[in-house]
């Protein structure tokens, strides 16, 4: 799952490191907003992933079920995406502070990213089932093949074609085409049950929400605190790129690339968070407080040993990292003076991470909601407010913190759980 996850950030790490080198900041600081802006409209759906592993590993009955109510609202949701969120393309990046030079290539960036919206949340569905099912090598080779992809097709199209931002977004969208052909070939090869399932239940009249309304309530109320919590967190992280863009294009891309590197860590510390959801699952579906207690303790060990060797490995290799990402001295120089943030935030948000894995295979999604409104609404928001004549150190101190209420609300959370033995 470690190696699953990095290929995921590894798409617009490629994206950055291959921008930051031509010769004007405005290409990498268009792609870094419409990025920010496709992340937020994609990954607010990522409840389909989260909620789909959740359901499927607490299921003893495989799955299929789930998988395909899944696929149906990510259908829908797709296309509602598609419709809706073109129109406002403008509106969007005046909102996200570009700069006149940036806005051209952020709004061509958006407009393509869209196309392939439908088949992202598709795969979403698709990956939570994997996961649900303890099937992590099919993952693996679905993002590690769609990101290679990705690579070729950004070397290809912006350096070879000198496509710029377009490029940037044909060869994501080509990688999320990929993904999705691969994703469901899998499917077939490796759980083909699950499949010839799916095939029956589309004729079974009992299927459909207007005779059996009970399991598609179930997913809308796990996937409504998901999307909630989702929104919340990709709200931050979209306001703190624009408040980079507020700064000038040189602090835009230089909170871009240590972003770009964040959601690296962020996403290799998930993979035991994405182990915990389905072993855990596993454990409340059979109501085994023992395997509970021993996944969540060797996952915590696991992870926290992570994040330590993470963090070193950002100190260590500080000096090398970041001139991978840009060889423009202006955007290089404020990189480097914000790098020690990036080096501790592992260690705080470790925790957030991997309680999100408990919470999700537990099916406690309103406490992982509340949390990320408060960490949101009453910690990260007011400080950067009383921190915002400060400028950008103001702005990533907000950030700093919003990981540190994060973290301690859902071991609030947990304690109150494990106290009162109420996990199954």
């Amino acid at each position: 799952m470690i190696l699953s996850n990095i290929t995921v950030p590894l798409l617009g790490a490629v994206d950055t490191a291959v921008l930051g080198h031509l010769p004007s900041p405005e290409y990498l600081s268009g792609v870094a907003i419409g990025a920010s802006v496709i992340s937020m409209l994609l990954w607010a759906f990522g409840f389909l992933r989260m909620g789909t592993t959740g359901l499927v590993a607490r299921a003893n009955d495989g799955g299929a079920r789930w998988l395909l109510r899944s696929l149906c609202l990510a259908g829908a949701l797709g296309a509602l995406l598609l419709l809706l969120a073109s129109p406002l393309l403008a509106a969007i990046t005046q909102w996200m502070n570009a700069s006149a030079d940036a806005a051209p290539h952020a709004r061509a960036y958006l407009q393509i990213r869209l196309l392939s919206a439908p088949l992202a949340l598709a795969n979403f569905a698709l990956l939570g089932f994997f996961i649900g099912r303890q099937d992590s090598r099919a993952p693996l080779v679905i993002l590690v093949a769609a990101n290679l992809l990705n690579i070729l097709l950004d070397l290809l199209l912006i350096l070879g074609l000198n496509m710029g931002a377009r490029g940037a977004a044909w060869a994501s969208v080509s990688a999320d085409l990929c993904g999705f052909a691969l994703a469901w070939w899998l499917l077939g090869r490796r759980h083909g049950e699950a499949l010839s399932e799916m095939a029956g239940m589309l004729r079974e009249a009992d299927f459909w929400p207007w005779r059996a309304i009970s399991p598609w309530q179930e997913l809308l109320r796990i996937n409504s605190d998901l999307f909630i919590r989702t929104c919340l967190l990709l709200f931050t992280l979209t306001f703190f790129t624009a408040q980079g863009a507020a700064l000038g294009d040189t602090v835009l891309a230089a909170n871009a690339i240590l972003l770009q590197l964040l959601m690296m860590t962020s996403y290799a510390l998930d993979g035991f968070a994405h182990a915990t959801e389905s072993l855990v699952g596993r454990a409340v579906g059979r109501g085994s407080a023992t395997q509970f207690r021993r996944t969540t303790a060797a996952a915590g060990v696991w992870a926290l040993g992570t994040a330590l060797l993470i963090s070193a490995l950002l100190v260590v290799g500080g000096e090398w990292i970041l001139p991978l990402f840009t060889d423009i001295s202006a955007v290089l120089r404020t990189a480097e003076a914000f790098y020690p943030w990036l080096c501790a935030l592992p260690l705080v948000a470790v925790w957030s991470y991997q309680l999100d894995g408990v919470f999700i295979g537990a099916g406690k999604s309103q406490q992982m909601r509340n949390t990320m409104f408060i960490a949101t609404v009453m910690v990260f928001l007011p400080c950067w407010w009383f921190t915002r004549h400060y400028d950008n150190v103001g702005v990533w101190f907000s950030l700093f913190l919003w990981f540190v209420a994060r973290s301690t609300g859902l071991m609030v959370y947990f304690y109150i759980y494990t106290k009162n033995k109420s996990w199954l």
